[in-house]
């Protein structure tokens, strides 16, 4: 029985994921199944499984992460990356088939610092003549 851990991360989200092989294919995060865990958010899901479709191991591997940090969005892509990362270096041969599709690379896009004068990151006061 092998089990790999890796860690994914988007925005300020991170997700702590371990990957067990042989398994069923359940998904557990945060201690709650993962279909209850998203509920109707059929689009994330998809995105979450993505690494599993690609490589054919729905059902070969459990998953079992906490995530922490930002929203379920940046969350549920910190698991897609946690995934990725793990089952790529179960089998060399996921990275192949992962790397092409950018789910080995993590998303660096963070948000902008606020700047002082400032409203926002870039909004400035409004502006009037009188």
């Amino acid at each position: 029985m092998a089990k790999v851990y890796a860690t994914g991360k988007r925005k300020t989200a991170i997700a702590k994921v371990w990957v067990t092989a042989p398994g069923t294919g359940k998904i557990e995060v945060n201690g709650i199944d993962f279909e209850a865990w998203l509920g109707g958010h059929e689009t994330i899901k998809m995105r979450v499984r993505q690494p599993l479709v690609l490589t054919k191991q729905l059902t070969s591997f459990d998953i079992k992460a906490n995530t922490l940090g930002g929203g379920y969005s940046a969350q549920a892509d910190a698991l897609r990356h946690g995934i990725s990362k793990a089952l790529s270096s179960m089998d060399a041969d996921f990275r192949a088939i992962l790397k092409p599709f950018g789910l080995l690379t993590r998303d660096s896009r963070v948000v902008e610092r606020k700047k002082y004068g400032r409203k926002k990151a870039r909004r400035s006061p409004q502006f009037s003549k009188r």
